[in-house]
């Protein structure tokens, strides 16, 4: 077995999400419309999830994910089905580079505990049973932090902020067991909230708290969340910038977290944002503990369909070895490739391509 496939995170690795097929988005418009049932909407991503899981393994991916096809946006579709949250339609979306988000956000409604009959837990498990032996079945969840971005805190019902997040630590405590003992063994938490902490104006805070006490709070409420977690279950964080139809919503440096998350956050992997300027330069790198979290560099991008240039590829994994040994370094793109369903500026077969190209550059660097 070569190396690119021996341990989670894996040397080449992807961040989960991929490019939603035209019939999928046929039959969520047909539903929608109410021109087809639930029971065929489903029908149709089960049959698109299963050709996606053969696609990724036809590829050489270690590690495959269900392409978050039953997801509108990777975060709310998750959260929404929280006890004590809810989804809405807000008077605007998110700001991107350019371009307004499609309208739809969540919000507190009452006190945030798991829901033990979340669908998530049903999903995963008829993924992993496609899957089989012939992967690993990766899940992706929003962390916890997301419920701190501005506007969902609820002030009535959470009028102090370590209330609410002891019970988000709580919720995020049991719907960790749930997705084990559903057979889950690799979690990624994709947060967003976190890598927003980096930009120089913050971008989802409506907090009183400095930027270093919400640094804290992050810190507090992820590794809270996985104080319970088995030995064996892998848990990944993914910091995101923003990607939304091959745009993005903010910039910084990892400067101003490192020292403490980087540092101390108790995950096994940091799969990072690094695939142009905005994320600056490999330095914070130095803060993860030599022989601690493994790091997937994000050197590829999701957002368009060229290929990087492999020498120059090389030499970055090569420059970011200056600051984690090579052999805690991993590569992939630095996000989805549909992080909601309108998905990024590519065509599925260059999303497969690209995928191959890391592998192939993976084997080269590490084998």
């Amino acid at each position: 077995m070569t190396k690119v496939l021996t341990k989670v995170p894996f040397k080449a690795d992807h961040v989960g999400s991929l490019l939603r097929p035209e019939n999928l988005h046929k039959a969520r418009k047909d539903f929608n419309e109410g021109t087809i049932t639930a029971e065929q909407l489903r029908a149709v991503e089960d049959q698109e999830i299963k050709r996606v899981v053969d696609k990724q393994i036809e590829v050489g991916l270690p590690a495959v994910t269900d392409g978050e096809f039953r997801r509108r946006f990777w975060h709310t579709d998750f959260l929404e089905h929280l006890n004590g949250v809810e989804g809405y339609v807000p008077d605007h979306g998110y700001k991107f580079n350019g371009i307004e988000t499609e309208r739809y956000n969540i919000r507190c409604n009452g006190k945030i505990s798991f829901n033990p009959d979340h669908p998530f837990i049903q999903d995963f498990v008829e993924f992993k049973e496609y899957v089989g032996d012939r992967a690993v079945a990766k899940l992706t969840i929003p962390s916890p932090n997301q419920l701190f971005n501005a506007g969902i805190q609820d002030l009535d019902l959470y009028p102090n902020i370590d209330d609410y997040a002891n019970d988000i630590i709580q919720a995020y405590q049991d719907a960790i067991k749930a997705f084990y003992d559903a057979g889950c063994r690799y979690l990624q938490l994709d947060d967003v909230y976190i890598a927003g902490l980096c930009a120089p104006q913050l971008p989802f805070s409506s907090s009183d708290l400095s930027r270093q006490d919400l640094i804290d709070l992050a810190l507090r409420v992820v590794n809270g969340s996985l104080e319970n977690k088995p030995e064996d279950l892998i848990v990944t964080t993914h910091l995101c910038r923003g990607n939304y139809r091959s745009t993005w919503a903010f910039e910084g440096p990892y400067d101003k977290i490192a020292p403490t998350l980087f540092a101390k956050e108790k995950v096994d992997g940091f799969f990072l944002e690094y695939d142009d300027d905005r994320s600056g330069d490999f330095k914070p790198l130095e803060h993860i503990p030599n022989g601690g979290a493994q790091v997937v560099l994000g050197v590829f991008t999701s957002k368009f369909a060229e290929l990087e240039d492999k020498e120059a590829i090389k030499a970055r994994v090569k420059e970011a070895s200056q600051y984690v040994p090579l052999e805690q370094l991993c590569i992939s793109p630095q996000c989805g490739f549909a992080s909601t369903h309108h998905g990024n500026d590519l065509t599925e077969e260059e999303q497969w391509e690209k995928l191959k190209f890391i592998i192939d550059v993976a084997n080269e660097i590490w084998n």
